[in-house]
């Protein structure tokens, strides 16, 4: 059995991974579930560690595993017709009763692959520091790999990059990052993309089209857009996904 804020984080969790590849932090899931400290995160996913329902995955940051779920998942958790003697107790010292449900304890196979998904990873070449003055290819370090959640990957080649500066704070994008890259020549309008300026600047910023010229915009105020013809800006790859260590 679970409480209800046990089954509400492995909900969570469970869509966390299927939508971006990896496990959501501490603050992310004590946002999501309103709890006003991590300490109370760390007891739930310690009781659903105990349970069998999460595998925390050893030496990788963020790194949880959803082995199952509860066989309403998906559902409002609701009250079970027969409360469970006040005399038993959760383990995390809240009342079993009225937000306590039953889970299934069969692993479904269909749950089993998804967490099988959500697991899998891939290598990725890792390129240095995003710098001028290198075009992307140069920058390639041959002995130099990235660990990578499969689910972030669509069709196509990728490459894994280091960024350097803060010129991409608003969007999310921080220094030191490690950004995922599709490697395309071509690029939606508004996309993230990696861009090669003039045969030997290579920047990570975001594209418009103005016209019959192409302008790459920083998310950061403190830096201005950048406007060139479009002979000048190759597009390289676009942005599919980001890893961060804390």
């Amino acid at each position: 059995m679970l409480t209800r804020k046990q089954h509400e984080l492995l909900v969570f969790i469970d869509q966390h991974l299927r939508q971006t590849g990896f496990s959501p932090s501490f603050e992310e899931m004590k946002e999501a579930l309103n709890l006003r400290s991590k300490s109370g995160i760390h007891r739930l996913i310690t009781a659903l560690e105990e349970r069998g329902f999460l595998r925390r995955r050893a030496h990788r940051a963020r790194a949880l595993e959803v082995v199952r779920l509860p066989e309403n998942v998906g559902k409002t958790p609701t009250a079970p017709a027969t409360a469970a003697p006040a005399s038993l107790g959760s383990p995390l010292g809240s009342p079993v009763g009225s937000n306590v449900i039953r889970a299934n304890f069969n692993s479904a196979p269909a749950a089993n692959a998804a967490a099988a998904a959500a697991a899998a990873v891939v290598q990725l070449p890792l390129y240095g520091r995003i710098a001028a003055g290198l075009p992307i290819e140069a920058m390639r370090d041959a002995g130099a790999s990235v660990e990578v959640p499969a689910a972030l990957l669509t069709g196509g080649d990728h490459y894994a990059l280091e960024v350097s500066g803060d010129s991409m704070i608003e969007a999310g994008i921080l220094d030191s990052d490690t950004v995922i890259i599709r490697r395309s020549d071509t690029a939606e309008n508004g996309a993230i993309v990696v861009a090669l300026i003039d045969d030997n600047e290579v920047t990570l910023k975001r594209l418009r089209r103005k016209g019959n010229s192409l302008a790459l915009e920083p998310a950061n105020v403190r830096y201005e857009t950048r406007i060139f013809g479009p002979d000048r800006v190759k597009v390289q790859g676009t942005l599919v996904g980001l890893l961060r260590r804390y």
